[in-house]
């Protein structure tokens, strides 16, 4: 089936791929944060403060509206 990129906006990341890493979330953090004139900085620093769990958290907090995170 081809489907119109409008009808799911939202980017998918597995986390049990390589795009779970930490790198590669703080990276992509990074890049959105750039575009949605956000602090990566303070952003960086909260997704950091814990375990890989809270680093996944927080950056579902700041951009799950635009990114699905899968396990």
């Amino acid at each position: 089936m081809i489907r119109d990129k409008r009808e799911n906006s939202e980017m998918v990341i597995d986390l049990t791929g390589p795009d779970g890493n930490a790198y590669a979330l703080l990276a992509y953090a990074k890049r959105f944060a750039q575009q949605f004139d956000l602090d990566f900085n303070q952003i960086k620093d909260e997704m950091t403060s814990g375990d890989y769990e809270n680093l996944i958290r927080v950056f579902d907090d700041y951009f799950g509206e635009i990114v699905i995170l899968e396990r």
